[in-house]
């Protein structure tokens, strides 16, 4: 008795997955987004730095991202325009900045270790993020 029922279930379960995909839902936002990463040696990472922006910090610091919304605060209270609370618009970071706030964290923002970022990883994400600085 629980065999058909069960298959039932998983059957009646898999058919509204597949309605959810065709019926139009809406797409992610792009903050839920990510480039995709190929696979490889991490420490010599074949990603871009814009990839690998988007993967490993994306989810906070993309558009409508928690500490995208957190900086425009604190960014429009100095006076500057709201565009810069996206780390990808500033022209005002540098690398060892960068570094340093990845792997010490600040704020609400936890530290990201070398497990979850090479160093590698980080420096072309250094990278990308200061290539507008003057």
């Amino acid at each position: 008795m629980k065999t058909p029922l069960l298959f039932g279930f998983m059957l009646a379960v898999s058919s509204l997955g597949a309605a959810a995909e065709n019926s139009g839902m809406p797409p992610l936002p792009p903050h839920q987004m990510r480039l995709e990463v190929p696979d490889g040696d991490r420490t010599q990472s074949p990603a871009s730095g814009e990839q690998l922006f988007s993967n490993a910090c994306g989810y906070c610091h993309l558009t409508f991202g928690m500490g995208t919304n957190v900086l425009m605060g604190r960014r429009m209270a100095m006076g500057l325009p709201p565009q810069t609370a996206l780390l990808a618009n500033r022209t005002d970071l540098t690398a060892d900045y960068i570094a340093m706030v990845v792997r010490s964290g600040q704020g609400d923002m936890p530290r990201i270790t070398r497990v979850d970022l090479t160093d590698s990883e980080l420096a072309l994400v250094a990278e990308y993020l200061t290539r507008n600085n003057p």
